[in-house]
Order: C-alpha cells, then sequence, then structure tokens
C-alpha cells in the first residue's frame, strides 16, 4: 500500500527521518534497510521508494521493495540501477532522509566519510 493513502503516517510524513546504511559485500545486491525505518512504516509497508540526490530534485529511481516476513525491508528492483549510476563501492555509507510520499533523498560518503560529489554539484553555489 503506497505511504500516501494512510492517513496514519499522514501526520507523521511532515517528520524528517535519517538513516544509515554502510554497504557491505555486493553494493549492486540487494540492500536491507535499517529496522528503525522498517518499525516506522509497519503495517503501512510501501510497494516501492523513489530515491533522488539530496539537494537535486531532476532525477529519481523507483525502488521496488522487498519484504522477508520478519519485519526486515529491502532495496530490491531499481536498486542496482541507482548504485551503478552513483558507482557505489563496499564501505561507502548512504544516509536517507524521508520526504514523505514514498520519496527519500540519498546522500553518499565515501569510505572516509567524505561526500561524494556528482555531475550537478558544484562549489560555485556554495560561495
Amino acid at each position: 500500500m503506497p505511504l500516501s493513502s494512510s492517513s496514519d503516517l499522514q501526520e507523521e510524513e511532515q517528520e524528517v527521518m535519517f538513516e544509515f546504511i554502510a554497504l557491505k559485500g555486493d553494493p549492486l545486491g540487494i540492500q536491507r534497510l535499517p529496522d528503525k525505518f522498517a518499525d516506522f512504516v509497519a503495517g503501512n509497508e510501501p510497494a516501492s521508494l523513489h530515491l533522488r540526490e539530496a539537494a537535486y530534485d531532476c532525477c529519481r529511481w523507483p525502488v521496488d521493495m522487498l519484504f522477508d516476513g520478519r519485519d526486515k525491508m529491502y532495496l530490491h528492483t531499481g536498486w542496482e540501477k541507482f548504485a551503478r549510476y552513483h558507482d557505489l563501492q563496499a564501505g561507502h555509507v548512504l544516509t536517507f532522509s524521508y520526504l514523505g510520499e514514498g520519496d527519500m533523498s540519498v546522500k553518499v560518503f565515501e569510505e572516509t566519510c567524505f561526500h561524494r560529489h556528482y555531475h550537478g554539484d558544484n562549489d560555485e553555489k556554495d560561495n
């Protein structure tokens, strides 16, 4: 069921949740979301999420969710495309900020915890 159809979550969707994933093993394989997020959407699990780069709204990647029946939630179909585009590697750390309506923004940090810059990032906007 889409998150936007749940009246129980609509009030809570105003909140921004930060979730962290340290990529282990194959970064192109399915990735488990933190239990905190799975608990947050329990009973109203989304069939998919739309991932986008933090600070950029131009590209979104639909990613289907997978549930294992033990309250564990995984990024599944569509994740590999997102991971390849961002050249994700084992050891990278990702922060997910839930924006509501099934949208999540993502920041990628290298093993050193420095933020990775992508095609749209530039230093001029910070000056």
